[in-house]
């Protein structure tokens, strides 16, 4: 239970009063640690009411109903929905490791439905078998040149003309895909029996740092190729850091990984502390990088929430508005969650998708 410490001024000049949970001891929250659950079960609240049909308001918190934010799950989000349905899972592509180590992160590269879509239609269906530098650099190329932007804005990928030599990211992206391959990355990845081996097989490759590889081996482990949990291993992100240090105001001696640990293991704990009433999906709780989104997401909504609180990058302003669309998208889950026989039951209407435009995941 909250024990709150000695008032303190709530001037411009003065930090607000750390709040202690008995049960966090010897950690110390802000305000802003109990805005992280209640905006994780708000958002997944959005998400099941836009997923039953249920028209708008979706909210009347009206930070959520301005501004946009990913999903409570990762999964959830727009374009891991779209790669895992459309990139991992389809009938009509091979199902080797190698095939589908190849389509993920040639995906994920890019990070960009529409790039994806671009190569298929010019160049499909997307095979290694089939696989030309210079087929898909021309038409990367032409896509630019007409003005297009092939890259989503989720996350930056690096040049990476140092390693590779090439002008043009994209021809240094594939050139890094070709070494991926040359070196039988897929199948050193299915022999890994951690989540964090897999990282660290992808962090070795230029321009691959920290959070690149731990979002690339969180999408490898939605195929078949591997069966990490997802509860295993955690590496936060440049915003999942800056939402930790306005959650916590002194960790307790514990660094980053722990603390999103801590909280995962909490979830239950604290959303019945607050009076939260979280739907999970459909009985599968925050993972380790749900938890490390919704660190990125807090510190996001507490820009607007709570710009007394600032965080490394003391940025003041959420750059998304929302903006949502019609066009409507099947939930489809990895089939080893064994989730989407619960979905066909308990959604039987079709799910609004996201706005395209999204700087994240995207579905909202």
């Amino acid at each position: 239970m909250e024990l709150p410490v000695t008032p303190q001024p709530t001037a411009s000049l003065a930090a607000p009063a750390p709040i202690v949970l008995r049960h966090l001891a010897p950690a110390k929250v802000s305000e802003v640690y109990a805005s992280y659950w209640r905006f994780a079960a708000e958002r997944q609240a959005v998400f099941f009411r836009r997923v039953r049909g249920e028209t708008r308001p979706w909210t009347d918190n009206p930070v959520l109903a301005i501004y946009k934010f990913t999903n409570a799950y990762r999964a959830s989000d727009r374009v891991s929905q779209y790669l895992i349905r459309h990139v991992i899972y389809r009938d009509d592509l091979p199902t080797s490791p190698r095939e589908v180590f190849f389509r993920v992160l040639l995906f994920k590269l890019f990070n960009k439905i529409e790039t994806w879509d671009l190569l298929d239609r010019a160049l499909g269906p997307i095979t290694f078998e089939d696989y030309r530098f210079a087929a898909y650099d021309a038409v990367l190329t032409r896509a630019m040149k007409a003005g297009h932007r092939i890259y989503s804005a989720a996350y930056i990928m690096p040049p990476g003309t140092r390693a590779f030599g090439q002008s043009a990211k994209h021809q240094n992206n594939l050139l890094l895909l070709e070494r991926m391959m040359a070196d039988r990355l897929a199948e050193r990845l299915a022999e890994a029996h951690t989540m964090q081996t897999g990282f660290e097989e992808l962090r070795a490759y230029p321009t691959i740092g920290d959070f690149l590889a731990y979002q690339f081996i969180t999408d490898i482990n939605y195929s078949e190729l591997t069966d990490f949990s997802e509860m295993d291993f955690v590496v936060p992100g440049p915003g999942a850091r800056d939402g930790l240090r306005k959650c916590f105001v002194d960790s307790g001696g514990l660094n980053e990984p722990e603390l999103i640990r801590m909280v995962a293991d909490l979830q239950e704990r604290e959303f019945a502390r607050l009076g939260l009433n979280f739907e999970s999906l459909w009985g599968r709780r925050l993972q380790l990088i749900d938890c490390q989104n919704l660190f990125c997401e807090v510190d996001k909504y507490s820009r607007v929430a709570h710009p007394q609180i600032l965080g490394r990058t003391g940025r003041v302003r959420i750059k998304q508005k929302f903006e949502p669309t019609l066009k409507p998208i099947d939930l489809f889950y990895p089939p080893k969650w064994k989730l989407n026989d619960y979905i066909r039951i308990a959604v039987p209407q079709r799910a609004p998708e996201g706005d395209a435009k999204g700087d994240e995941h995207g579905f909202q």
